[in-house]
């Protein structure tokens, strides 16, 4: 049986995806060994193989390698393929819930190393709300496809805002939970989601 040819387009894709996994997983090594101030983008760079500028090209700044990971990819990919039939708020509960059954001891343990760094570091904080309208936006526009809507229409964006809102009261951690928790930080999402489908009734009693 003759092999079909590799596109090349196909091959860079590849190529510059095993470059961004590279360059992501020696940073995060780096940043738990030495520490997220200590580590350079200079010594990531030389630990991934990769020139600086290279670095860069993947990665706008040292906080971004933290925050822009493949989990969103997966599930928007997740959201796409959801039953038209499913309300936005419960096609991305099912999204959420698809995403998990797909990350490997792995990619569990470099989420709940970003999550640390994360909660633990202003300024990845700070970096990670630009993270969260660039979500909103793509939260956005996956909605309006699935109900005919303008991923401008307030509506729309409404519905992602309290998407990830949840996604945000989920991953900050109170009280006694953990920054390490990610099955339990995917439940509370879960849950959390389901609350919002719910109309956020507020539990009975305890107040006059």
């Amino acid at each position: 049986m003759t092999e079909l040819p590799v596109r090349a387009d196909g091959l860079r894709e590849r190529k510059k995806a095993k470059t961004r996994a590279a360059i992501r997983q020696h940073a995060l090594r780096l940043f738990m060994d030495q520490g997220y101030d200590a580590t350079t983008v200079e010594q990531i760079a030389a630990a991934a193989e990769v020139s600086p500028a290279t670095f860069f090209r993947y990665f706008p700044t040292k906080e971004d390698v933290v925050l822009q990971d493949d989990f969103e990819l997966v599930a928007l990919a997740e959201l796409e393929a959801q039953p038209p039939e499913l309300s936005p708020i419960a096609a991305f509960r099912a999204a959420a819930a698809a995403t998990l059954q797909q990350l490997t001891p792995e990619d569990i343990e470099n989420f709940a190393t970003t999550t640390q760094l994360t909660m633990t570091h202003p300024e990845i904080r700070a970096r990670a709300l630009d993270e969260f309208v660039r979500t909103t936006d793509q939260i956005s526009v996956a909605i309006a496809r699935r109900t005919g809507t303008s991923p401008d229409d307030f509506a729309t964006r409404n519905i992602a805002g309290a998407i990830i809102g949840v996604v945000m009261a989920a991953s900050m951690p109170w009280g006694t939970q953990q920054h390490g928790d990610v099955i339990g930080m995917f439940n509370r999402i879960d849950e959390g989601l389901a609350h919002l489908d719910a109309g956020l009734p507020l539990p009975q009693g305890g107040a006059s």
